[in-house]
């Protein structure tokens, strides 16, 4: 069984940031796709940032330059660098893993971006 523990939400103030980290447990293969989601209040869920094991990076257009995804395969385990944080960054942000035909999530870890 796999599971993803995410840390690092918490309140910041606008412009701030903060690091996300993912860390995955179990039958864990290095070639899965990792990436981050985000879901708001009154929204659906949408992609946010994802990464191959080769380290080939996708970013939504709403943080390209801001937001920087890592992954250490040695670790199973991946971050989200997030600068420049604005208002509408808040959320409940959830780590993914696909693998196989499978795909995995964690519990979320709640972002406020608020002064």
């Amino acid at each position: 069984q796999v599971q993803l523990v995410e840390s690092g939400g918490g309140l910041v103030q606008p412009g701030g940031s903060l690091r996300l980290t993912c860390a995955a447990s179990g039958s864990i293969f290095s070639e899965g796709l990792m990436a981050w989601y985000r879901q708001a209040p009154g929204h659906e869920r949408e992609l946010v940032a994802s990464i191959t094991s080769s380290a080939n990076t996708f970013y939504a257009d709403s943080v390209k330059g801001r937001f920087t995804i890592s992954r250490d395969n040695a670790k199973n385990t991946i971050y989200l660098q997030m600068n420049t944080l604005k208002s509408e960054d808040t959320a409940v942000y959830y780590c993914y893993l696909s693998q196989g035909f499978k795909a995995y999530w964690g519990q979320g870890t709640q972002v406020t971006v608020s002064s």
